[in-house]
């Protein structure tokens, strides 16, 4: 079918480099969720996690390798001995393990960051890559800061690692800094001034600092690069990394201008986006491309007019063609079990008997308040019932008194570690008392950085998601609920932040890896 077109190979980093985004940290359950979900998705490399950053690290690496059946896993690791082993050690029993690892290139970093000489870098690089070709075949070799590297020192570096084994060889745009045109020139470069390129695949993995990571993706392709580094919904450090489904969308959608194709089924781009979202609690902002609330509304009425008569005049790709249904099942209290469930395996969640348990008597609850339950309303239960931290703390009871004319009080009882502890305090509202007595119970120092609400679907009768952002001692941890109540969803998410900060502090990372 495409034998006319080139493969491009799809690396994911979300589950390590999406995870460094503030916030976004993992528990080893809902890291596996995600790797099932890019596994179906048709991703050809998981980059897992760090796996000498902390045992917490280690673990879920170790799990998401024993799990997966087809897709290569990745560990990263320091140019470094002990991380190289300790990688090995984690992805040992995945299907096609690989074991990747990096070292800066560029003179600022070779200078100021690691105090090491050009020659004491070239050696490093040689060393990690012989050290790690004799665990497995599947070496990545990155130069950090590439893209302001001496591009000569670049290839040489290259050509040496390729020769001691590796066959990836990644070139990073580490701060966002290349333009797309300058970018292309140096990939080309790459390709032409490295002696033995041929031996190994040639990658790219660009940050988002200017905006333009998307574009220089793709314009490295074109200009010989075969694999990219991505992240679903572009999550991760800073402004993030090059968007999953930005490029592979751009490939599908203009074959006549990339002769390229992905494995990847883009009928599940949607479902993953969502559950990263879910996950994470990183929200995807309206106007995002391809995953957007946005994406595929018309409001302008020539627009609307346009898409009733044709809807190839305003929209360049089908909604079903990411995943998005047009057709959406709407569920009452009337329907059973096995609707719920086939439904919710149509939105690419496959959950367990017990998962699927739980959820059901959190939809017969709810559908005793609401008429119509969509989508959305099934993912936020997913979520509450099934996708949620470890829970050192979880809510039992809730009342409020609130109004004009009163002040603001807030009852509460609370499990901690399976212990049940209750009280009440006032506030200058009724989140804020809710706030205050949970605090108190819980004995948290964390700041709240940030409070929204947003609802998930049209009426008065809508779940009102909350997301929040804490901070305490340097860590920030995201928390997100759903209910129908706003302030029951409120509560939800501040103890889900609570625990996601108890889980941080149970598995400190040792260090951070960036490329």
């Amino acid at each position: 079918m495409n034998t006319d077109k080139q493969r491009i190979i799809v690396f994911d980093t979300t589950l390590r480099d999406g995870e460094q985004s503030p916030g976004a940290s993992m528990n080893q359950a809902e890291k596996l969720r995600i790797a099932t979900q890019l596994e179906a998705l048709g991703v050809d490399v998981i980059e897992a996690g760090f796996p000498a950053a902390s045992i917490g690290d280690f673990e879920a690496v170790k799990a998401i390798a024993q799990t997966l059946k087809k897709t290569q896993v990745a560990a990263l690791c320091r140019a470094g001995e002990e991380d190289i082993r300790r990688g090995w050690d984690a992805i040992k029993d995945a299907v096609r393990p690989r074991i990747h690892t990096f070292i800066a290139t560029s003179e600022l970093h070779m200078k100021y960051k690691l105090q090491m000489e050009a020659d004491q870098v070239l050696k490093k690089a040689i060393e990690a890559v012989k050290l790690a070709a004799s665990f497995t075949d599947n070496v990545e070799f990155s130069a950090e800061d590439g893209s302001r590297s001496d591009k000569d020192f670049l290839c040489k570096v290259f050509e040496a690692v390729i020769d001691a084994g590796a066959t990836t060889i990644n070139l990073p745009d580490t701060v966002g800094y290349a333009i797309p045109e300058e970018f292309a020139q140096l990939v080309k470069y790459v390709m032409e001034n490295t002696p033995n390129i041929d031996k190994a695949v040639l990658s790219v993995h660009c940050h988002n600092d200017l905006g333009l990571a998307t574009s220089n993706t793709l314009a490295a392709i074109t200009s010989g690069a075969r694999q990219v580094e991505v992240t679903i919904n572009g999550i991760g450090e800073r402004a993030g990394n090059t968007s999953m489904e930005e490029v592979v969308m751009a490939l599908h959608t203009r074959p006549n201008f990339f002769p390229f194709f992905t494995d990847i089924d883009t009928t599940r781009i949607f479902p993953a986006s969502k559950l990263v979202s879910m996950i994470t609690g990183i929200l995807v902002q309206p106007n995002k491309a391809i995953v957007g609330a946005n994406a595929f509304a018309h409001e302008a009425g020539i627009h609307q007019d346009g898409v009733l008569k044709n809807p190839m005049t305003y929209e360049i790709m089908k909604p079903e063609t990411v995943g998005i249904s047009k057709n959406s099942l709407v569920l009452g209290k009337h329907s059973g079990r096995h609707a719920l469930q086939a439904h919710i395996q149509e939105m690419g969640y496959n959950l367990t008997d017990e998962d699927l348990n739980v959820v059901f008597k959190k939809f017969k609850n709810l559908a005793d308040k609401k008429k119509k339950i969509l989508d959305e309303d099934i993912e936020a239960l997913i979520n509450e019932g099934v996708l949620r931290s470890s829970e050192v703390f979880s809510l039992e009871y809730i009342h409020v008194l609130s109004g004009n004319t009163v002040y603001p009080t807030a009852s509460v009882v609370l499990k901690i570690n399976g212990r049940p502890v209750q009280g009440a305090t006032e506030g200058s509202g009724p989140i804020d008392a809710v706030y205050n007595i949970i605090s108190k119970l819980t004995g948290t120092k964390s700041e709240l950085l940030r409070f929204t609400i947003s609802a998930l679907t049209e009426g008065t009768d809508a779940q009102g998601e909350v997301t929040v952002r804490l901070k305490e001692d340097g860590m920030i941890a995201m928390g997100k609920g759903a209910d129908s109540d706003i302030i029951t969803a409120s509560a939800l998410a501040y103890i889900n932040g609570l625990n996601r900060l108890e889980y941080m502090k149970a598995h400190p990372p040792k260090d951070q890896a960036s490329l």
